[in-house]
């Protein structure tokens, strides 16, 4: 009889695999409390409706949804963003502002298992409400490329298109669309990069032919790729709501400029989202190679907090995942090697060594030290390739002469030098050569 397996698309994590998934998680962490985010987290499972009548179609159709004993219509999360303007509606009185919120969580969208997209999945979500103004793009789109360059990923690895759903919907307006109209074209607009001029299929057969003359100035539209451009594509429009937003696009672009950070953002108004919540800026983190899926995507959605029930709050966020994060750290080689290693690996010579440096042990370990040795009375030799396989930096060797002496003996297991120190003063010294 074959044993159990897992369920297609989702994954088992062995010691090794958790210790790389955590490295992310910390690394996700590290950079949201940096920027004065606080953590939250949630259900797993929700009410249906919160996900059928809210995020469109593209998650409906992947939802792990059924009836519950109660006679409940419920749905695992596929996405954190209808789950947190829930919990900020509901107390949004209370809650000061801006409000900066983080959650690292695991999320389900039933959909084929493919490089990149699993069906179980985790995900970092970092959102700003209560800020109606591009500061709270600025600060996210910030955050989001420290949540990749903290790991050593550079400009040269990673890049974030910023788009606009609102320059789409005031462009569109001016060449003579209706919304019902503008809402089709922005999803051709989307499927436009994976599916070419056959996008607009769906457009024709919904809506009637397209005009040839303006389906190219939507496709020039579409095709910018710098501030310039932009403006020069909306000159024939003059019209307040234009010149203001361009105006917006400045801020955004001067503030991620005066953080450093041009060189990783890029003017792309291919990119819309597919996701119906979203109202204005929009952007996406694509590996510079082109060899993974998007590593992240996000937008402002002012609408949605009230749509569920709460009160009228612009918000803003994004979504980054831990499979195409972590595919791009093993292929730039930025995958540790040993993340969960022991601080110190102790070798033990005997039984008398053993009493003594399980004390020791003891004492390094409450103070917070990772520490590790063997079960078993091993022969020197083995034991120091143990403490090599392991990833400790440092073995600390207790054998008879060292216990004659009252000392230990320090290896640092990079060169193999050592030294010897008072058993007394073990921990101190072991303090100091790890940094804690």
């Amino acid at each position: 009889m074959a044993g159990f397996q897992s369920l297609p698309g989702f994954r088992d994590f062995y010691p090794e695999d958790f210790s790389r998934r955590q490295h992310i998680f910390r690394g996700w962490r590290s950079a949201a409390t940096a920027f004065g985010f606080q953590e939250y987290d949630a259900p797993v499972l929700e009410p249906l409706e919160l996900y059928t009548t809210k995020s469109g179609e593209e998650i409906e159709g992947q939802l792990f949804s059924f009836t519950d004993k109660g006679g409940r219509e419920v749905s695992l999360r596929p996405e954190m963003t209808p789950t947190v303007c829930r919990m900020v509606g509901a107390n949004a009185n209370a809650l000061k502002r801006p409000i900066k919120w983080f959650s690292i969580g695991e999320f389900y969208r039933y959909e084929r298992a493919q490089k990149g997209r699993l069906r179980a999945f985790n995900q970092f979500n970092a959102d700003i409400f209560g800020e109606a103004g591009p500061e709270a793009e600025i600060e996210l789109i910030a955050l989001l490329i420290q949540c990749l360059a903290g790991f050593g990923l550079t400009k040269d690895d990673f890049y974030v298109r910023l788009s606009d759903r609102n320059l789409w919907f005031f462009f569109l307006e001016a060449l003579g669309f209706d919304e019902a109209q503008t809402r089709g074209i922005l999803g051709a607009v989307d499927r436009f990069e994976k599916m070419g001029d056959d996008a607009f299929k769906g457009y024709s057969e919904a809506h009637g032919a397209l005009d040839e003359g303006k389906k190219q100035r939507i496709l020039g539209f579409l095709k910018i790729k710098s501030l310039a451009e932009l403006e020069a594509a909306l000159a024939p429009f003059p019209s307040e709501k234009i010149t203001a937003r361009l105006a917006d696009w400045r801020k955004v672009l001067g503030g991620v400029g005066a953080m450093g950070l041009q060189d990783f953002i890029a003017v792309d108004l291919g990119v819309v989202r597919g996701l119906a919540y979203y109202t204005g800026f929009v952007f996406e983190a694509f590996d510079r190679k082109g060899d993974l899926r998007a590593l992240a995507g996000g937008g402002r959605y002012n609408d949605l907090v009230k749509k569920l029930g709460g009160p009228d709050l612009p918000a803003v966020g994004f979504a980054i995942g831990d499979v195409t994060t972590g595919l791009l750290l093993e292929q730039r080689g930025l995958a540790p090697a040993f993340v969960n290693a022991p601080d110190v690996y102790v070798v033990i010579g005997g039984e008398a060594e053993r009493t003594a440096a399980f004390a020791d042990i003891q004492r390094l370990r409450a103070a917070g030290m990772r520490v590790d040795y063997p079960f078993k009375d091993l022969a020197f030799g083995k034991q120091f390739k143990a403490a090599a396989e392991s990833g400790a930096k440092f073995a600390l060797i207790y054998g008879g002469d060292e216990l004659a002496k009252g000392v230990v003996k320090i290896r640092t297991m990079a060169d193999r030098s050592e030294h010897e120190v008072p058993r007394a003063g073990v921990l101190a010294a072991v303090v100091v050569l790890v940094g804690k």
